[in-house]
């Protein structure tokens, strides 16, 4: 109730402020873990006062997406949830459908984590792996081995989406995905190499690659065990720019519903058969099409 008395009484730059930084949370510009850039950079290049940022902050903090600290900036610590994942969890359930949290947490309380990642910019993995970091350094869960693999599309390969819908040739959409997605594997890798490197995690082994394919859906592979799929929806939605915003066609897959797929003791039943089909394929992709990005 606190922010939506915030939002109504905040005026027309206030409102423009908080939608174009949920926007960019949304589209992972802003992803989980990251620090937003500084107040007054935000209020330069916005063209509104610093206690405009510092008001849109605040709802935000109340929205529990952001949190401020005195000396450390603000840091995202939500994400905007599509509306087909705000469904209650027992709806949820029954269609056999789910979120990606609840498995990354529940994988990396086991003592040996292992992950193989088909997916478009990484960001929704970002985001959730450095909330099962801040788990680790301070103590609430310690496994010994973390052994992830990541396939995401070869960078000089044409891909239908992003693009701008006023020039289809515009480059811009498509370097900002690359840049999002370079932001976010770093990051990644910086992270739990860390682990490593602070001795909290035995063993850390992370490999990404590039696959000349252009990913239509995400998937994420547990152990070998356990498969979520979700398909990316084509979509037509604004594009946060360096100069401001164009409407664009893109695909939307951050904090997707997926479906939940188990291999049990029947190798034909319909669960096994998919985590076991989509395992071979992953590995498929890995070992003949996969290249190993240069340095």
């Amino acid at each position: 109730m606190g922010g939506q008395r915030a939002a109504e009484g905040g005026g027309k730059e206030f409102e423009r402020v908080l939608d174009a930084l949920v926007l960019r949370m949304s589209d992972g510009t802003y992803p989980l873990g990251s620090l937003l850039p500084p107040q007054r950079e935000l209020a330069q290049e916005l063209a509104v006062s610093r206690d405009t940022v510092q008001r849109v902050l605040k709802e935000l903090s109340e929205r529990g997406l952001v949190e401020s600290r005195q000396g450390s900036g603000s840091r995202v610590i939500g994400s905007p949830v599509p509306q087909e994942a705000q469904q209650p969890a027992d709806r949820v359930e029954r269609r056999g459908l789910t979120t990606l949290g609840p498995h990354i947490a529940r994988a990396f309380e086991r003592s040996e984590v292992s992950l193989d990642v088909f997916t478009f910019t990484s960001e929704s993995l970002a985001g959730h792996i450095w909330l099962q970091v801040e788990r680790i350094r301070t103590r609430q869960i310690a496994p010994r081995r973390i052994a992830l693999r990541m396939l995401l599309p070869s960078e000089d390969m044409p891909l239908p989406y992003p693009r701008a819908i006023a020039d289809p040739e515009d480059p811009r959409p498509l370097e900002r995905l690359r840049d999002i997605t370079r932001r976010n594997t770093q990051s990644l890798l910086l992270t739990l190499g860390e682990l490593k490197a602070e001795k909290l995690v035995g063993e850390v082994d992370v490999e990404v690659r590039w696959a000349p394919v252009t990913p239509t859906f995400k998937l994420y592979l547990f152990n070998g065990t356990e498969a979520l799929h979700g398909m990316y929806k084509v979509v037509e939605r604004p594009i946060v720019l360096g100069e401001g915003t164009i409407p664009a066609i893109d695909v939307v897959g951050l904090g997707a519903v997926l479906e939940h797929f188990v291999a049990g003791d029947d190798p034909d039943a319909p669960g096994s058969v998919f985590v076991t089909e989509r395992q071979t394929w992953f590995d498929s992709v890995w070992n003949h099409l996969a290249v190993r990005p240069p340095r």
